[in-house]
Order: C-alpha cells, then sequence, then structure tokens
C-alpha cells in the first residue's frame, strides 16, 4: 500500500508541475507544443522509474525466496531505494513547481528565491 500512495503523490507532483508549466508558458508568452511534449514524456520517465523503484522491493524478495536467503534484507533493499527515487523526485518536482509559480506570480518570486538558495546552498554543502 506505501507504494501505491507514492505513486500517487509523484503522479499528483507530476500533473501539478505539468500544469503550472503550462500556466507559465502561457503567462510569459513561451506556450510551445514541442516543450509540452518533452515535459510530458518526461513526466511519464518520471512515474516509470517510480514504478520500477516500487516494484524491485516484489522483485528482491522473490529472488531472496529462489536462493534461500533473508527475506528483511531484501525486503529492506527494495524498500530503501524506492525510498531513494521517492524522495529525489519529489524534492525536483517541488522545486519545478515552486520555479513555475514564481514566474506566474512575481510577487512571490522574492521569497520562492530565497528559499531556492537556501536549498541549494544545503544541497551543495551535502555533495
Amino acid at each position: 500500500m506505501q507504494y501505491v500512495i507514492m505513486l500517487v503523490i509523484v503522479a499528483w507532483l507530476a500533473i501539478a508541475d505539468f500544469i503550472t508549466g503550462m500556466i507559465k508558458a502561457y503567462v510569459t508568452g513561451t506556450l510551445s507544443s514541442s516543450k509540452m511534449r518533452k515535459g510530458g514524456v518526461n513526466k511519464v520517465g518520471e512515474l516509470v522509474v517510480m514504478t520500477t523503484g516500487c516494484g524491485l522491493e516484489a522483485g528482491i524478495k522473490a529472488l531472496g525466496k529462489y536462493y534461500d536467503t533473508s527475506t528483511q534484507l531484501a525486503s529492506f533493499a527494495g524498500t530503501a531505494i524506492a525510498l531513494l527515487v521517492f524522495s529525489y523526485i519529489l524534492v525536483m518536482e517541488v522545486i519545478s513547481i515552486l520555479e513555475n509559480y514564481a514566474e506566474i506570480n512575481p510577487d512571490a518570486a522574492g521569497w520562492i528565491t530565497k528559499l531556492l538558495k537556501k536549498l541549494k546552498r544545503n544541497t551543495d554543502k551535502e555533495d
């Protein structure tokens, strides 16, 4: 069930990012069907990657049973991979939505830019 919830969250974030991207393109006068097509393909790709990450647990568990190894270790590995993929996509989509909103609403651009700079500074420290 946890993976279904993850997939639903990723799907909604992808839809929200796509919609805010279309609104941004309309507001800025850069609406382009080729950009929309590329964005749509990217979103489908994200869903495929997330589905693959979630499906790994089932595959690793089955493989663990076949080789008679610990199903707990297999379950942990599958869960860790799914959570890592989910976290990456979640952060990436939220940042993209905020960037789109900053261009849609110039009044919000200030606080969004500050927030994104802090986030970038923190992620650069981790690398």
